[in-house]
Parts: structure tokens; C-alpha cells; sequence
């Protein structure tokens, strides 16, 4: 009985691409039906990524996405009240995943500048704070630790400033911002705005209300101008150190009850300042949710964009499913297609596979190269396949970027990242050798003597 022989790797590389290569038509149609299947997979597949990345991107500029927005839970003024302190904070600080809590102290102000009039919404922060914001600064720098209380003006903050005399109006109705330098003018900002409001008229004694003192705050920066169809989600809003703040308000309403802040039963102020709202920033977006919920089971309102983002990703999911599905059609027809390729060269070389068996050549070595030469079909339409959908995906993305520019969004809508390229190039090779595995069977099980006889 005849030993078997056992050919090498390389051996049987040579005869698989050799075998391929005299067949030249039949080889071409069949990868180029590979090269629609994998570029159909790749290129629905990075549409559903870009249109995810896109999204998220879009919710990132509208705030962290790990950070949760912490309030009082709602109810009246008395004790019972769970207030935002610096014990909570450090309660909070000591969970698990929290990365840093960011005290914030609200109010608001009215601005003065000539005949120009206007509201602030004012928000202190500490100085830690402004840095993970990434606040784009136009002039001047961001608030930090100084001498004095200094203002950082959003870049929409103009917008609420009008005209009290003559005909100039509001930006809302001209359409033109107010002659304002806000880095440079002297603005004069008046905190308490009850008194403001009641100046001119009598108490229950009789005498005539004094308006309230003005205070000319400095300002340490004016934040930067988006570009077009974009917006920014501080524009609105006054900045500056919460420490300052605060220690400005109770010298302002020294025994007074400061606008914003709670008091006891008796409607007296009480002598610590509660934060209007504690920023939790959590380690991962996997744990805000659970955090979330232990703050909610603490009794005070917690939210944060979370839960929304995660219903959106899981939408996102489907729609990527769908996508790649559809593309799957296309790579099972080519399937079928290498299938119908190898059976054929099967039948046409069986003369062949009958010699190599009688002299002795080892089955696992027939079975082997008729997987190869399945395998190349699939390496070969992978790559080809591969290039195709890079060269679509700029396309769609050049496309796509007047649609942006239009929208006010960013980012492209094809995104083709490191591992779909890899797994797409792997999955094409799998499919190759598996749609190869029956045909590649069936060669190994012909009968020698009929193989040979076989015309």
C-alpha cells in the first residue's frame, strides 16, 4: 500500500492560486461578486457608525454626557428640605465612579451701560470648573481666583441688552446687537432687582424707596463668536468665581434674604449659602445611570442625558443591524456564487484529483486546496472590496459635507474605522472557505479508479 504524501503549505499555495489563475473569467465574475458583498457590508455598516458618531457628537455639544445635574428635590422652604451643601458634596464625592462634584451658586442682575439695559443670568463655579468646560475664549481669559469679582460674558449675553431711550429697541426687533464693548465699557450691575423695581415708590411709613446701589464689576473675558449655523450651549449665561460670588452677596444683602436662596419658617435667611445645583461627573458614561438613581433614592432630583442617549444608541443599533443585514444579502449571494465556482472546477478536474490520490497525496491536502483556492476568492474580493468602500465613503462624505454645512452639524456620515476593516477582510475569507467546505468535501471523497476513468 502506498504511503501518503504530505505536501507543504507552500506547495499547495502555488497550485491553489495556480488553479485559480487558468481560469481567469469564472475566477473574476465570482470575487466580483466578493467585492459587492464586502463593500456592501462595509459601507452600510459605516454609515450606521457615522450617523451614531455624528449624533453623539452632536449630543456631546450640547453637554457631558457623563455628568449628572443635581437639585434640591421639590418642595417648600422649611428644614426638612434637603439642601445642596458641602456635606453633600462630600457624601458624593465618596461613591463609587465620581470623578469630581462642581458646585454652582445662580442669580441674576440687572446691567447698566449709558442708556443700554439688560439682564444677567449669573452662575459661579469654581475655578476647576471652567477648565473641564471647554469654554472657547474670545478676549481676556476665564475667572479665576482674583482680588475682586470679575465677570466672563457669554457670547449671546449682548443679545438681552436694549435700548431704554430713544427708538433703538431690543436685538430682537432691530436685529443689531447694542454698541457695547463688554471686555472694555465699564458696566454697572445692580444685584438686588426687588429694590430696583420698587425704587421711586412709598413703604408703609411713607417715605419714598432709594434705588439700589450699582456696582461696577470688571470683566476678566468675553467668550468667542461660534461659527455659522453653530451655537453655543454658555452664550447665555455670566460667569465667574463661586467663592467671589458668593462672598459679594452676603456683603450686597448683608441680613437679607439673597434672591434665590431659602429661609427658615420664620422668613429669616439662613447664614450658609446653598448651591443652586451640584455637576457630578461620573467616570463612564456605563455607570451614570445606576448613580443617577442613587441620587433619585437619596430624595433629590437628579437627570442627565444618559438615559435618552442610551434609547438613541439602541435605535442606532437597529438601524445598524437593518444596514449591515442588507449588505449580508449581497455577501450570501456571493457565497452561493464561490460555491457554484468551486463545484464546477471539481467536476472538470476530477481526472485530476484521481491521480493525486493514487499517488498517494494525503486527503487533508486535497480538502486543503480546494479551501485555498475558495479562501483566495474571498482574501481577494475582501480586499478589492475594501478599497471600493473607502473610495464610496469619501464620496459620501464629500456629499454629505454641503448637507453639514447647511445643518450646522458635523462630522461625516460614512465612518470606517480599524476593526470593520480587519473583520470585514476576515468575515470575506470565512465566507469563502465555508462556501469551499462542501465542494472541497466532496473532491476528498471521489473515488480514485472513478476519478481516473471519468472523461
Amino acid at each position: 500500500m502506498r504511503d501518503e504524501v504530505d505536501m507543504k503549505f507552500l506547495d499547495l499555495l502555488r497550485m491553489s492560486s495556480s488553479n485559480l489563475w487558468k481560469r481567469k473569467v469564472r475566477t473574476i465574475l465570482t470575487v466580483l461578486g466578493v467585492v459587492i458583498g464586502v463593500a456592501s457590508i462595509v459601507v452600510m455598516v459605516s454609515l450606521g457608525l457615522g450617523l451614531s458618531r455624528s449624533l453623539m457628537a452632536q449630543y456631546e455639544s450640547y453637554g457631558s454626557l457623563t455628568q449628572i445635574t443635581v437639585n434640591e428635590p421639590w418642595g417648600d422652604s422649611s428644614d426638612e428640605v434637603k439642601r445642596l451643601d458641602q456635606a453633600l458634596i462630600n457624601e458624593i464625592l465618596a461613591m463609587e465612579h465620581v470623578d469630581s462634584v462642581y458646585p454652582v451658586l445662580e442669580t441674576q442682575a440687572y446691567a447698566q451701560y449709558g442708556s443700554y439695559q439688560g439682564y444677567l443670568q449669573i452662575q459661579g463655579l469654581p475655578e476647576e470648573a471652567f477648565q473641564d468646560m471647554n469654554i472657547t475664549v474670545g478676549q481676556g481669559r476665564l475667572p479665576g481666583k482674583d482680588q475682586d469679582l470679575t465677570f466672563f460674558y457669554g457670547c449671546e449675553v449682548l443679545q438681552n441688552f436694549y435700548n431704554s431711550k430713544g427708538s433703538g429697541g431690543s436685538y430682537w426687533e432691530t436685529g443689531v446687537l447694542p454698541d457695547i464693548d463688554l471686555m472694555n465699557d465699564p458696566i454697572f450691575v445692580i444685584f438686588d432687582m426687588n429694590a430696583y423695581y420698587e425704587a421711586g415708590s412709598t413703604d408703609e411709613n411713607g417715605q419714598t424707596k432709594k434705588p439700589p446701589k450699582k456696582y461696577l464689576i470688571d470683566t476678566c473675558g468675553v467668550e468667542a463668536e461660534p461659527g455659522e449655523n453653530q451655537w453655543s450651549q454658555y452664550g447665555w449665561y455670566t460667569y465667574c468665581d463661586i467663592d467671589q460670588l458668593a462672598a459679594e452677596l452676603k456683603k450686597i444683602f448683608k441680613n437679607k434674604v439673597i434672591p434665590g436662596q431659602p429661609t427658615t419658617k420664620t422668613g429669616k435667611p439662613y447664614k450658609e449659602i446653598f448651591y443652586s445645583q451640584l455637576l457630578v461627573n461620573v467616570d463612564s458614561m456605563d455607570h451614570v445611570v445606576t448613580l443617577q438613581k442613587t441620587l433619585q433614592d437619596l430624595g433629590y432630583n437628579a437627570y442627565s442625558q444618559a438615559e435618552w442617549v442610551e434609547s438613541e444608541q439602541k435605535t442606532m443599533g437597529y438601524i445598524q443591524a437593518v444596514l449591515g443585514g442588507i449588505g449580508a444579502v449581497s455577501l450570501f449571494v456571493a457565497a452561493i456564487g464561490i460555491t457554484n465556482t468551486m463545484m464546477m472546477s471539481i467536476y472538470e478536474r476530477t481526472k485530476e484529483i484521481g491521480v493525486m490520490k493514487v499517488l498517494g497525496c494525503d486527503l487533508r491536502n486535497i480538502r486543503s486546496l480546494f479551501l485555498m483556492e475558495a479562501g483566495f476568492i474571498g482574501f481577494i474580493g475582501g480586499v478589492i472590496g475594501l478599497v471600493l468602500s473607502f473610495i464610496l465613503s469619501v464620496v459620501i462624505n464629500r456629499v454629505a459635507s454641503q448637507a453639514n454645512e447647511y445643518m450646522g452639524t458635523t462630522g461625516g456620515i460614512s465612518y470606517i474605522p480599524i476593526w470593520l476593516v480587519f473583520l470585514s477582510l476576515v468575515f470575506a475569507i470565512l465566507v469563502g472557505m465555508v462556501a469551499g467546505f462542501f465542494p472541497a468535501r466532496r473532491a476528498m471523497r471521489l473515488s480514485p479508479l472513478a476519478a481516473i476513468r471519468n472523461e
